[in-house]
């Protein structure tokens, strides 16, 4: 089952089940998903009004840009509830004797290392997006100031989102280097896209 093939419905209603997966990291990067192409919209906006002529080269390099961020998101939705059901799977392998007992463990430490980076990726891609954002801002139509800064919105959730989803692995690494790593790093990115936020939030508040 591919999640973004079903419809809103059926999604909702898998989600709301009593299964794990899809959870937060899936909706992390649909999130994401949502922003960029919101992004889109906007430059189309842009593109299509003679009337923001100056703009239409920079719109329409943001749009090429948004279109493969977007994408990448869309995939990570999926991405992200395969690797948890490769973690889960790694735990009911049998532990009866030594030798499975450290087949198991090796196998739970690598697929737990897949269900960070995979939230780990959609942090990487919803601070491009939001940087993309921070960009178009003055440069798009001021009509559309309000997708602009819901773009935004659903970026940061994304990416903060994602954050909590890579922060709660980390125990699972086994390696204090790693964790530290993944931490620090993704601390930056969340402080960095608080940061643009609160910048779009402002452009688009003057808009409205």
């Amino acid at each position: 089952m591919k999640l973004m093939e079903l419809t809103l419905t059926d999604y909702l209603a898998e989600l709301r089940s009593e299964s794990p997966a899809p959870g937060g990291g899936s909706v992390s990067a649909l999130a994401g998903a949502q922003g960029m192409s919101l992004l889109m919209m906007v430059c189309g906006l842009t593109i299509t009004r003679e009337k923001y002529a100056e703009h239409h080269d920079t719109c329409r390099k943001a749009l090429e840009k948004a279109e493969a961020i977007g994408r990448e998101l869309a995939d990570l939705v999926d991405l992200d509830t395969e690797a948890y059901l490769g973690v889960s799977a790694a735990f009911k392998l049998p532990k009866e004797t030594e030798e499975e007992k450290g087949a198991r463990s090796a196998a739970i430490i690598k697929a737990t290392h897949t269900a960070t980076e995979v939230p780990y990726r959609v942090m990487e891609l919803s601070l491009a997006g939001l940087e993309l954002a921070g960009e178009l801002m003055d440069k798009t139509n001021p009509n559309a100031a309000s997708d602009l800064g819901v773009a935004g919105q659903n970026l940061s959730a994304a990416l903060k989102g994602a954050y909590y989803n890579v922060l709660i692995n980390l125990p699972g690494l086994k390696d204090q280097s790693a964790e530290e790593a993944f931490r620090d790093t993704g601390m930056k990115m969340v402080e960095r896209g608080t940061l643009l936020l609160t910048i779009i939030e402002d452009y688009t508040e003057k808009h409205l």
